[in-house]
């Protein structure tokens, strides 16, 4: 068999190239296939996330939309926690009369809290009130009442002159300043959301 050196150029040439091409052949059935397929599948994997991304835009704006809805609900829920508080805590409800009055410039001279009612979804606290005043502060103390945030009913309404009270039916005979013509005894009725376990105060001072 002849060695390697004693064969021509054209067999060296051959020969080399079949090795070149044995080695090429390996590497890339080895090595370079492997990767190859790997990239194909990456590929794939980053079409699908692609895909999906392109599908979830969509959504964006809608997001935006909810992000909006969400606040505006909120918004109603806070409004709706003024008119109907779910606190049971009566010292607010009897703030706002207090309050209501001193603004209206009359006298609330008692307050009884009454038995409370469980409905569905609220439960009514009455109280038993006994106001004087002039006649237009009393006016203009039930007017904003009637526009307060919160529900307040106000019912039972007796009024009578302060010279003259018993058609009012208050619980008793007060001190009436010079500018003071009406009496008036009346429920005063707030609501609580009945998702609380707390009961409003029982045993409130009369006044």
């Amino acid at each position: 068999m002849a060695k390697f050196d004693e064969l021509s150029i054209l067999a060296k040439t051959g020969i080399m190239l079949g090795i070149f091409l044995a080695i090429g052949g390996g590497v890339y059935y080895f090595v370079l296939m492997p990767k190859y397929e790997d990239n194909k599948q990456l590929r794939l994997r980053v079409a699908d996330k692609q895909a999906d991304n392109e599908k979830l835009r969509g959504f964006e704006k809608k997001l935006d939309d909810l992000k909006v809805e969400s606040i505006r609900l909120q918004a109603q829920i806070e409004v709706q926690k003024k008119i109907v508080p779910a606190d049971k805590d009566a010292d607010e409800f009897i703030k706002l009369l207090h309050d209501t009055a001193a603004t209206a410039g009359i006298e609330i001279r008692r307050y009884t809290a009454m038995g409370t009612a469980g409905k569905d979804y609220y439960i009514e606290v009455p109280f038993q009130i006994d106001i004087d005043g002039p006649y237009y502060s009393v006016v203009n103390f039930f007017d904003r009442i009637a526009k307060a945030d919160r529900i307040v009913n106000i019912s039972n309404l007796q009024m009578s002159n302060t010279k003259e009270t018993s058609p009012a039916k208050v619980k008793a005979t007060y001190t009436y300043a010079p500018g003071e013509t009406v009496v008036a005894s009346c429920t005063a009725t707030t609501f609580f959301s009945l998702d609380q376990t707390a009961t409003p105060a029982a045993a409130l001072p009369k006044k």
